[in-house]
């Protein structure tokens, strides 16, 4: 009887294991992710409250979206191409929607607002193919035909971008400036629709650090 009683108290007297906590990752504008059904690698955006905002052409509604690390990140909300809608994507717990951009040299560029910058003004792109590149603004308010149909009001800059880089960021000097939907042939000159267009159009808001 004694010995049993022993073992019950060393039962009840043993450490309890803690529960471990479900690791979260960052969403930072530049890096990869894809849709299942498979829309082939495209580029975040940037972060808005809940998630992200990409290129139209990167998901359908109700697609699963999976992160640059193979975990899902969660479900493409809206998508609309073409049109100024962009696409979004509403983010899982196990993401953390962050206002940065990847610079591709282990720093991150924050983003602080989404003031537009006139032409002729220095700017970034950063894509999930190319990395961190930079050039300038060439021209507001372009229209491009696509095989879908016509979009308008797109910036036009020098950046050449490559394959994987739909959805990437333009950033200048920490301002929001759009999100790459398309390129001239050899992918030069890049467009991109203004990021204030798409945050218009699904009432989202954009996140600054």
């Amino acid at each position: 009887m004694i010995r049993t009683l022993l073992v019950l108290a060393a039962l009840f007297l043993a450490p309890v294991p803690h529960a471990t906590a479900a690791a979260v990752y960052d969403v930072r504008g530049g890096d990869s992710f894809t849709t299942s059904p498979v829309s082939g690698r495209c580029t975040v955006g940037f972060s808005v409250r809940g998630g992200y905002i990409t290129s139209g052409r990167c998901g359908t509604p109700g697609a699963t979206a999976v992160g640059h690390n193979g975990v899902a990140q969660g479900t493409v909300q809206a998508s609309t191409f073409p049109g100024g809608g962009g696409g979004w994507v509403k983010t899982n717990t196990s993401w953390r929607p962050r206002g940065l951009v990847n610079r591709y040299d282990g720093t991150f560029m924050t983003v602080r607002g989404g003031q537009p910058a006139p032409v002729g003004s220095a700017v970034c792109m950063a894509g999930a193919t190319s990395g961190w590149r930079c050039g300038a603004i060439q021209a507001r308010n372009v229209t491009i035909n696509f095989p879908e149909g016509a979009l308008t009001g797109l910036i036009r800059t020098s950046i050449c971008a490559a394959p994987g880089d739909l959805g990437a960021p333009l950033i200048a000097n920490g301002q929001a400036q759009g999100i790459l939907v398309g390129t001239g042939g050899g992918g030069c000159p890049t467009y991109f629709q203004p990021v204030n267009n798409v945050l218009s159009v699904y009432g989202l808001t954009l996140l600054t650090e």
